[in-house]
């Protein structure tokens, strides 16, 4: 059977991918580009190409929160996106579609639905994308990871499922561990673009936060701004010593990044919902930043549910400095076993089957609909 996978949100994708039973066929429709304007390379291109996994990059258009320089380009791009998914579906003619939210999915489900070709959803955040609100009336079934979210959609369609990142945990389990040494050890993740504010108030306050702990940064990659090469030119800067102390990559691998928040005492980061997922089931605490301009105010209700669980604090970005993040992450280094998921046994429960209930439902909607 021929699955066509849709990019945007690649943690869930790739942990159904590598759960498929043998036979499968999967191809992946995806951004081959971060960003819009800029020139860097996405990291679900990398990923998936390195996996010797059929890629099909698609051009498409985004309702933007923001009116930005690219927001008429972007717009323009839209009626060029479902001629490329028309394009791409008919090449490929998959038994079946998965779509996992993003604005790619868009004109490759309705396309989709045009053509034939059945359509699975999966809805990972507590309450509903935009995406994927948008996509539910072409559907055949919907797959949702929180209870929470089941309202927002058909009810004859919804099927609970649970986030399949937790497969990516168990997989990466298995791996190795990582290295670490004496130190009290920060992991910085701004998500797989990277958060260019992040980035600056870490660069405002490296040195000191290097004296007393060893810094593990994902910086991301947009040409724009070049923090990745801002940084490790801070990084060269520094003694021996500190330099030492201090990691600095531009991506992590999905595979990868389950051993290396297991290794940290603390977690800066975005509120992406497969990060806060990930976060309650490692038990992890974090310091989350959310993204003050994400869709209906999505991160921030995220970074709540994290820090109603005992796990978290929240840090508003537009008051932040370099300084206040230092004092905040020293006193939550300090305090670092007072925080704990107390329903972790709870939801890793409700994820543990969710990679393999998605699959089940994938090919009984293709077995359905032939």
């Amino acid at each position: 059977m021929k699955i066509a996978i849709i990019g945007g949100h690649l943690t869930p994708a790739l942990s159904v991918i590598e759960h498929l039973p043998k036979g499968t066929d999967p191809v992946y429709i995806g951004r081959k580009f971060a960003l819009e304007g800029d020139p860097a390379y996405s990291l679900e291109y990398q990923v998936i190409s390195s996996r010797n996994i059929p890629f099909f990059p698609i051009t498409t258009g985004r309702l933007q929160r923001i009116i930005t320089s690219q927001t008429l380009p972007s717009l323009l791009k839209l009626p060029g996106g479902f001629m490329q998914a028309y394009s791409i579906l008919s090449k490929l003619k998959p038994d079946v579609i998965v779509g996992f939210g993003g604005y790619v999915s868009v004109p490759i489900g309705m396309v989709g639905k045009l053509l034939g070709i059945p359509l699975v959803i999966h809805e990972q955040t507590l309450e509903a994308g935009l995406a994927n609100r948008m996509l539910a009336p072409f559907a055949e079934k919907i797959c949702i990871s929180w209870e929470s979210s089941r309202k927002f959609f058909p009810q004859k369609k919804v099927v609970l499922t649970g986030n399949p990142v937790v497969a990516t945990i168990f997989q990466s389990s298995r791996h190795h561990k990582i290295n670490r040494g004496v130190l009290p050890r920060l992991v910085i993740v701004g998500g797989s673009l990277g958060s260019h504010a992040i980035n600056m108030l870490i660069q405002g306050c490296i040195e000191r936060l290097l004296k007393q702990f060893e810094v593990f940064h994902q910086t991301g990659d947009a040409k724009e701004f070049q923090d990745f090469d801002q940084l490790a030119k801070t990084r060269d800067s520094l003694g021996p010593t500190l330099r030492e102390r201090y990691t600095l990559t531009k991506f992590i691998d999905p595979q990868e990044i389950v051993p290396i928040l297991e290794s940290a005492d603390l977690v800066v980061t975005r509120a992406g919902i497969n990060t806060i997922t990930t976060l309650l089931l490692l038990n992890k605490p974090a310091l989350i930043i959310p993204l003050p301009t994400s869709q209906k105010n999505e991160q921030q209700k995220n970074a709540i549910f994290l820090k109603k669980h005992g796990l978290g604090e929240l840090f508003n970005q537009s008051i932040a400095t370099p300084e206040k993040l230092f004092v905040l992450i020293t006193a939550m280094m300090e305090q670092r076993n007072s925080y704990k998921n107390t329903k972790s046994t709870e939801e890793l429960t409700l994820h543990t089957h969710a990679v393999q209930k998605i699959i089940d439902t994938l090919f009984y909607v293709a077995k359905k609909t032939s």
